[in-house]
């Protein structure tokens, strides 16, 4: 069983097709998170089948700490998912996490595949993925550290996939080789560790990304105690973007995107320059005093950061 860290404690996590097997297994994790679970799919009534309704996954996901909106959501229809997100926003404010997660595979082979199931898997897997994904951009774009997570059948490399397989019927949201409920337990113990990652900087690659792996791993209690500011970075140049490193409140934190709180400092630089700044391959006050570093807000809490520079050398 997987550690909960409470990273997602009031993030809103908007998932396609998650009234059963991976897509409730993840929604379940976020959900002992704190987290808030839009489950969108299409199953309202129970499948003779496969158990599982978007209401029984909302009790579910109630039951073990999160707060459910269950939405009515064909992935193929735009109104459907329109309003499923108008919802999500109402409700919980906004849309942090999209999981991409409704799926269709069919197991026979191509010329005995008829278009019409060849027409769903595309609808659902392609159009399905685009058409949520667009519609939830100009809402993660608000957050202040969103993530997409595309999850796509086939589930494993088994040879059960790829070979020509008859006998499985196409059935909308998922299709499983086992029990829903074993896969779900499965997901939980691996696959699902993956939305532990998401409230960190898991979708930024890269040399910054790296630095502030090493910094987030060198805060402490004392530092924030003795340290008491916010900074925010604005970088340009290869990696640019914006960052911030807040050793003010609780155990601090750091990562991508706006600050938590407003920034008392402001340093804007190139982010080859950040990296050797960090690095102590550059000194702050010589990249200040030359112009490659600009400093806004408290001055003595910029010096302040130095000592967070000082400590990294002996992790690099």
């Amino acid at each position: 069983m997987l550690q909960n860290t409470g990273k997602l404690a009031g993030y809103t996590i908007f998932i396609t097709g998650a009234s059963r097997g991976i897509g409730k297994a993840i929604a379940l994790k976020a959900a002992r998170d704190g987290a808030n679970v839009v489950i969108a799919a299409k199953t309202t009534d129970p499948h003779p089948k496969l158990p599982g309704t978007i209401y029984t996954a909302a009790a579910e996901i109630e039951a073990a700490g999160g707060k459910a909106l269950p939405c009515i959501v064909d992935v193929r229809d735009e109104k459907q998912i329109n309003d499923a997100v108008g919802k999500a926003v109402e409700k919980f404010g906004g849309i942090d996490i999209l999981v991409n997660n409704a799926s269709a595979i069919n197991l026979t082979g191509t010329l005995e595949t008829p278009m019409k199931k060849v027409d769903l898997m595309l609808g659902i897997n392609l159009r399905g993925t685009y058409l949520t994904s667009k519609l939830c951009i100009p809402h993660l774009l608000k957050s202040k550290n969103p993530h997409i997570l595309n999850l796509s059948p086939p589930l494993n490399l088994n040879p059960i996939w790829f070979k020509n397989h008859t006998g499985h019927p196409l059935l909308p949201d998922f299709f499983l080789d086992q029990q829903p409920e074993n896969l779900a337990r499965q997901m939980e113990e691996h696959v699902s560790v993956d939305i532990l990652t998401l409230s960190s900087d898991s979708a930024a690659t890269g040399p910054v990304s790296d630095m502030f792996n090493i910094i987030r791993g060198i805060l402490s209690p004392d530092i924030v105690k003795t340290t008491q500011g916010v900074y925010r970075f604005d970088l340009s140049g290869d990696h640019a973007g914006v960052w911030y490193i807040d050793l003010k409140n609780d155990a601090g934190s750091a990562g991508s995107g706006e600050p938590p709180v407003k920034a008392d400092v402001v340093m804007t630089l190139d982010s080859s320059d950040f990296i050797k700044m960090f690095g102590g391959k550059l000194k702050p006050t010589m990249a200040f005093m030359s112009g490659k570093l600009k400093i806004k807000g408290d001055m003595s809490l910029a010096i302040k950061l130095e000592k967070m520079m000082g400590m990294m050398k002996s992790k690099l």
